[in-house]
């Protein structure tokens, strides 16, 4: 992505231009991770495991931000994302207890925080916060939800692909939109552009690393955003 511009142009020009730049890599995170004969072994239980631990992390982040932000609106956008993902958290559970997983005992702490994790943690940009977690992440969530969906429809698991397609996807979309309207209203200035480009290219790269290392690894894939 290219941080060659002379001078700042408008928010809603930067988020439009952020938007196009962002979809080529989004894409491609789609087509990977739906990429390949999904193996039986992968199963939806495994993969709402993998979910706890994204809507954990998303839910935690949004928390150290909120504390440490100083715009009202940024601040509050925080905290329903802390709520809204903390809820999403509790439903998996429950749906993992519905297919006969002892949910309470899984820790998704276990193993350590993911490098995304560790990398939003240290942005201290509003603009960057913005661009990078509830604009990008939550559009990167978006896309592998909906892998997931159609993963669960192809399984036969309707009651999940439902949880998916009616509570958490509009939820994440939200989420999305009004972190657009947000980095429309703070990303004003070259400087802030600059930083929030990267941070959203970062956050993307980063996620694409994430899920072929599991793809690689553990044979996961079409696992869930948050």
């Amino acid at each position: 992505m290219s941080t060659d511009h002379a001078s700042a142009i408008t928010g809603d020009e930067f988020v439009s231009q952020l938007e196009d730049e962002n979809r080529v890599s989004l894409e491609r995170l789609g087509d990977l991770s739906t990429a390949g004969e999904a193996p039986q072994e992968l199963t939806i239980e495994r993969l709402l495991r993998v979910a706890l631990k994204n809507e954990l992390e998303a839910s935690e982040i949004a928390a150290v931000w909120m504390t440490t932000t100083s715009e009202l609106d940024v601040k509050l956008a925080f905290a329903r994302q802390v709520g809204d993902e903390a809820k999403h958290y509790r439903m998996i559970v429950e749906r993992l207890k519905a297919l006969g997983v002892d949910a309470e005992r899984i820790d998704p702490r276990e193993g350590g925080y993911s490098a995304l994790y560790e990398y939003l943690r240290q942005l201290q940009s509003t603009a960057a916060r913005v661009a990078a977690g509830q604009f990008t992440r939550e559009g990167i969530a978006l896309v592998r939800n909906q892998c997931f969906i159609d993963f669960c429809e192809a399984r036969g698991d309707e009651q999940t692909a439902r949880l998916y397609r009616d509570v958490i996807q509009p939820d994440e979309q939200h989420h999305h939109e009004l972190g657009r309207r947000l980095l429309a209203r703070y990303a004003t200035t070259e400087n802030e552009q600059q930083v929030s480009r990267q941070a959203a290219q970062r956050t993307l790269e980063l996620a694409e690393e994430i899920q072929e290392m599991a793809r690689l690894k553990t044979g996961i894939s079409r696992a869930p955003g948050c």
